[in-house]
């Protein structure tokens, strides 16, 4: 019997990022989590590095034209649901994802302000940095912020970056709808992550720390998150945050060290056929 039909409910997210050859962050990261959330991934290369799981050398970034000519014709073509933004490879490409997020105001959008790479490679300078917060933060929904990312954005804005409450609160009052200010490169026998709003407290989620530290961690956690909002025009995007910090954890639980450095995250465990007495050996969650 065919599949075919005249009108798919399939959601779409729209993503901006650039291109890991090695497999583990950008835009395979962002595919595979996108797709495991079961919402189908449209792509835009921002720019092609060279790095491998150890760190990366150097970066271009893509033509402005091209990118802005990818995101409107999947824009024009498919019913995109949220608007996942990772690397963004110049001040020029900022301006045009700008332009882009302001023709379509309706579409919830998760931004993982990329700077560097798990290794420490710059992917981002100042200007960059600034573009981020001037141009592309005040149209996010959910900010996926590192420790490094966040003081660095917030002392851009001239706020207050010492704690977390003080870089929450001030991420918040720059114009994001949601702050997830992640803690895996922060000292601690747990993982904590703090989760801002203007609408509610501040709200801990505290995940075991496993060993080694992991290449696309990041990406894949703004990606899920940008799956799970696009799965519902009702969502709520708290649960949403939630959930993808549960399949990141997973992700990483499963995670290979396939290359010489980091590891790199089993974005499709789901797939896996579960061995006997598997299942119980899952990360443990707390949220307060």
């Amino acid at each position: 019997m065919s599949m075919n039909t005249t009108e798919s409910n399939v959601p779409v997210v729209l993503v901006f990022s650039g291109h890991d050859p090695s497999g583990g962050a950008g835009v395979q990261a962002d595919i595979e989590a996108i797709i495991s959330q079961g919402v189908h991934p449209a792509t835009v290369i921002t720019a092609l590095t060279v790095q491998d799981t150890v760190n990366v050398k150097r970066f271009v970034a893509t033509d402005p034209n091209l990118v802005i000519e990818q995101a409107r014709a999947v824009l024009e073509d498919m019913p995109v649901a949220c608007i996942k933004i990772g690397m963004i490879g110049s001040v020029v490409l900022a301006e045009v994802i700008h332009s882009i997020l302001r023709d379509y105001p309706q579409i919830p959008v998760v931004l993982d302000p990329v700077l560097v790479a798990g290794g420490g490679g710059a992917l981002a300078d100042e200007a960059v940095a600034r573009a981020i917060l001037t141009l592309l933060l005040p149209l996010t929904t959910v900010l996926t912020p590192n420790a490094f990312e966040s003081r660095v954005l917030v002392e851009l804005a001239g706020g207050d970056a010492r704690s977390i409450e003080s870089r929450g609160a001030a991420l918040i009052e720059l114009g994001a709808a949601f702050v997830l200010l992640k803690g895996g490169d922060e000292p601690g026998v747990e993982v904590e992550n703090w989760l801002f709003s203007g609408h509610q407290p501040p709200r801990k989620f505290a995940y075991e720390r496993f060993p080694g530290e992991f290449h696309g961690s990041g990406c894949t956690l703004a990606a899920a998150i940008a799956g799970l909002i696009a799965q519902s025009s009702e969502v709520d995007v708290v649960n949403a945050i939630h959930e993808a910090q549960e399949y990141t954890s997973h992700a990483l639980y499963h995670a290979a060290q396939i290359g010489r450095g980091q590891w790199i995250p089993h974005r499709l465990f789901w797939a896996d056929s579960p061995d006997e007495g598997e299942e119980d050996a899952t990360p443990v969650t707390r949220i307060h």
